[in-house]
């Protein structure tokens, strides 16, 4: 009797525990190199550092290391009020609620269907024997029914895995929907700051072609210049004019994009100028990691590799379908004839039983979907491995970016320096007659193009930063994810 009850109990932990079918889950290699090509010229200044072991200056709010009180307010306001995050986050509390769902059927269901009939037969039904003919019946029921699909072969368990990874992704999804709207708001208030340091060195070039254009009249009045300088000078004048009032188009597009950013109407938000080159934010050296690392750093990789796991289940639940269901059921109840008797003892009524099921065939439909499954494991793996090479590209693109700016931005200050220089020369020489307006002109024209490049320098630069910000992942790390 001892090993009967040994062997039986054995059998129960077996069709409790099941056995698993499908294959498990090992997270795929991903094309790794030992480090980044463009990190290996790495000079201070450029607007990036190797990383430490425990440099983690990202942490939380990155836009803090510009030391720009205006952006921090406005990135401040994305969270609470952006649309575009509060659907990214409705949809991780949709997939979070999934896995309730599927762990649901790890437990019985139990239902009841209380009932009160009454039923009055024919008295002319053909009754065999006719002595069984009656005139009705009445039956008052509380049934409660019991059903439970034991998971002998794991289809409920990865069914359960698949959605907590599905929702690990889409906590991912919202990381990374918020980490692209703070570094967007970023690069467009940096945008319109500098539209703003546009908007006034054309401003200060109008006033500046003013005068010099009220020079050439005044010489060519006094027969010291010909009418070919005014033409030349009013041309100028007018040119800037042009460029200062299209500017102001660039500035309000991107006004508008921080309003709506910050979930406000663009009628409702304005931002006061202020030029980008009074006030130049500081340029934070941004830690760079290991290849290897930056795998652990970005939340849509991790997306990529979740849904590559919940791919991995969806095998094995396709597998499971080929193995027969085995379900428990009960039923116990009371059933009587009246009120009188329907909740008295000998009104009970119980029935238990097992039963299993087995498709024989179904002309191929659970190959075809195991099949799909495979193709979407597949699918789910190439996204993961191109995932990772596109953040890698993102990465090198922007650390190139920063170091040739940086050398270039040193370049264009002396530029401009030199041509500011040129222009007060040749300024100079054509007020004592010595020159012709024609190189004034085009020492106005050189020394404006210097000047817009030195500014458009310095928002290519933040730009770029905030972009490496965004790239290695801004402050977020794998460890955050929610283990649900």
């Amino acid at each position: 009797m001892k090993r009967r009850l040994l062997i039986a109990a054995g059998a129960a932990i077996l069709l409790l525990s099941g056995c698993m079918v499908g294959p498990k889950y090992a997270k795929p290699t991903a094309p790794l190199a030992p480090g980044f090509k463009e990190a290996t010229d790495w000079k201070e200044g450029d607007g990036w550092k190797k990383a430490q072991p425990n440099d983690a200056p990202l942490r939380g709010k990155w836009w803090e290391l510009y030391g720009d009180a205006k952006l921090n307010e406005l990135e401040e306001q994305v969270e609470p009020s952006n649309q575009t995050l509060k659907i990214a986050e409705a949809n991780f509390r949709q997939a979070r609620t999934a896995i309730r769902f599927s762990r649901a059927a790890e437990a019985p269901t139990i239902g009841t269907s209380p009932s009160i009939t009454s039923l009055r037969a024919s008295a002319n039904q053909p009754y065999f024997p006719s002595s069984l003919a009656n005139n009705g019946s009445g039956e008052f029921t509380l049934p409660l029914d019991l059903s439970y699909e034991i998971d002998l072969w794991g289809r409920v368990h990865r069914t359960v895995t698949a959605a907590r990874e599905e929702a690990q992704a889409s906590d991912a999804d919202l990381e990374t929907a918020r980490l692209s709207l703070h570094a967007e708001l970023a690069v467009d208030y940096f945008e319109v700051r500098s539209a703003d340091a546009q908007e006034q060195l054309l401003s200060d070039t109008v006033a500046a072609y003013s005068k010099a254009m009220d020079l050439t009249q005044n010489r060519f009045k006094g027969g010291a210049a010909p009418r070919s300088d005014v033409a030349q000078a009013q041309t100028q004048l007018e040119a800037a004019r042009v460029q200062a009032t299209d500017i102001m188009v660039q500035r309000a597009e991107y006004e508008h994009a921080v309003a709506i950013l910050i979930g406000k109407p663009p009628a409702a938000f304005s931002l006061p100028p202020r030029p980008l080159n009074l006030e130049p934010p500081q340029l934070p050296s941004v830690p760079v990691t290991l290849p290897a690392q930056l795998l652990e750093r970005r939340p849509d990789i991790a997306a990529a590799e979740r849904r590559m796991a919940a791919a991995n289940e969806q095998i094995g639940i396709a597998q499971a379908a080929y193995y027969p269901t085995i379900n428990l059921a009960a039923a116990a109840g009371l059933e009587g004839s009246s009120l009188l008797n329907w909740f008295n003892w000998p009104s009970r009524f119980w029935a238990v039983g097992a039963g299993a099921s087995e498709t024989l065939f179904d002309g191929g439909r659970r190959r075809a979907t195991t099949e799909s499954a495979r193709a979407g494991y597949d699918a789910s793996v190439a996204n993961y491995r191109q995932t990772v090479l596109t953040s890698f590209q993102q990465v090198e693109d922007n650390l190139v970016v920063l170091r040739v700016l940086n050398k270039e931005s040193v370049q264009q200050h002396e530029a401009t320096s030199s041509s500011e220089d040129s222009l007060r020369l040749f300024q100079n020489r054509y007020s004592g007659g010595v020159d012709t307006y024609l190189q004034v002109v085009t020492s106005q024209t050189t020394a404006l193009a210097n000047e817009r490049n030195d500014i458009d320098l310095m928002r290519r630069r933040l730009e770029a930063n905030v972009l490496l910000i965004k790239a290695i992942g801004g402050g977020w790390d794998i460890s955050v994810l929610p283990r649900l």
